[in-house]
């Protein structure tokens, strides 16, 4: 599965939570997956820019 798609499963997940418990390891692997995306387009940014 992409990592878009993942972060938008996780989205979707937690606006049907019920739980706290739930919430929060939602929330905490939406922040991990959000992070890796962000430090993937920073890395993909980084070689654009010296590609040029």
């Amino acid at each position: 599965m992409a990592l878009y798609d993942h972060i938008q499963e996780l989205r979707a997940e937690l606006a049907m939570s019920c739980s706290k418990k739930e919430i929060r390891q939602i929330t905490r692997q939406l922040q991990a997956a959000m992070a890796e995306q962000a430090r993937l387009d920073a890395a993909m940014n980084e070689e654009l820019a010296t590609a040029t």
